[in-house]
């Protein structure tokens, strides 16, 4: 298998020569490189390969301290506009999430940016390099993990580590070094040298993300990264992404998880039919939907009555309602809503058990914006955003 690997190598190398390419960009599909005759083998990269540098490049340009920066982005796939004039700005070292329901426009603008997929209009740049014009140094500097695992599944989970190495010119040794690195890293360790079609899903989620940043990228684009690994996966994916963002990294994340954009975003914009309809921190976003909500469990059931005549007295003139069994929430207008109950729930002989200050969810916000929940799919989704 060693053989065959190298001429896999061999094959991309010369491809990208060929057309100019110092760097792949990582997280591309690379079975394609397995294909048989007649079929070429960048045909599903043919973006990477076709932002080969055709005439000088351009100046490097940056705006203060961002690192991503996106104006106007158009997009139109047939009678389609899947970006309708789309700015985000990331700034260096900061998690930006990118929130919207299926066919809102978030992988078509991640494609864009990573040089994958050029816009019919707007611009966009990437430390400075314009990513239609400078696509060459753009890809020096990002890492990519898409929706869909783009590794080779023939080859072992060591294997794909090191060919991405050899791609990006780190030399044998290097390239043995950093894969193994990154399997220890990521847990995958034990499994190394098993193929990677063997591997369960979040395995191969974990194998991807890795690949994406065997070259050490200042820049990450995570498009949903998540997506299918158990809960206990997802949190160790979380703390992956915050040890990046802590040695430096950019990461632009997108995610239909609010709980993740909650727990790794500084910003978030979100975007809906092709169009950027709220940008702002988490807990900014959460004061669209107005005010805190104040619950209380109290620790007697009986005491349900008196304790929900309470609230409503202190709230911000709606009645207390039974969220779930036992617990009463009120929205109120300010924080002074909470001591207020404490006194006035000690003063009437009322025991809790639990009692809580918060602002909405981020899911409330989604649907507040969106009028649907981020779960639910878009019964609009464009089939060229899936494709794209």
């Amino acid at each position: 298998m060693r053989s065959d690997v190298g001429h896999r190598i061999g094959r991309w190398q010369a491809l990208c020569r060929g057309q100019h390419i110092v760097t792949p960009t990582v997280g591309v599909d690379l079975t394609a490189l397995t294909l048989g005759p007649g079929v070429s083998p960048c045909q599903p990269v043919s973006v990477a390969c076709q932002g080969g540098v055709s005439g000088p490049a351009q100046t490097r340009r940056m705006t203060a301290d961002l690192v991503i920066e996106a104006e106007g982005l158009v997009k139109t796939f047939g009678k389609t506009r899947a970006l309708q004039g789309v700015d985000l700005a990331v700034p260096r070292g900061t998690v930006l999430g990118v929130l919207g329901p299926n066919g809102a426009g978030k992988t078509t603008a991640v494609r864009i940016l990573s040089t994958l997929l050029a816009p019919d209009g707007g611009t966009a740049r990437i430390s400075g390099f314009d990513v239609v014009r400078d696509a060459e140094r753009v890809r020096q500097s990002i890492g990519l993990t898409g929706q869909y695992a783009s590794v080779d599944e023939d080859l072992t989970g060591r294997q794909n580590l090191e060919l991405f190495g050899t791609l990006l010119e780190l030399g044998r040794a290097g390239a043995r070094r950093r894969a193994a690195e990154l399997l220890d890293w990521f847990d995958l360790t034990d499994a190394a040298n098993r193929q990677a079609k063997t591997y369960s899903g979040g395995m191969r989620r974990r194998l991807d993300l890795a690949a994406s940043l065997v070259g050490s990228p200042d820049v990450i684009f995570l498009d949903e990264p998540t997506t299918g690994l158990d809960p206990a996966k997802r949190e160790d994916m979380w703390d992956v992404v915050r040890s990046l963002v802590n040695n430096g990294s950019t990461v632009l994340l997108t995610t239909q998880y609010l709980e993740e954009a909650d727990a790794l975003a500084d910003a978030i914009t979100v975007i809906d039919h092709g169009r950027v309809i709220a940008h702002d921190t988490p807990e900014g976003l959460k004061r669209v939907v107005g005010g805190q909500t104040l619950e209380v469990r109290p620790s007697d059931p009986a005491q349900l009555p008196r304790t929900a005549e309470i609230l409503t007295q202190v709230g911000s003139g709606a009645q207390a309602d039974e969220i779930r069994k036992g617990v009463l929430a009120v929205p109120v207008t300010d924080d002074a809503a909470l001591t207020e109950s404490v006194a006035r729930f000690a003063t009437a002989g009322i025991a809790v058990t639990e009692l809580s200050l918060h602002l909405p969810s981020l899911d409330e916000v989604f649907f507040t914006l969106t009028g649907r929940t981020a779960s639910e799919d878009d019964t609009t989704t464009r089939p060229t955003e899936v494709a794209a």
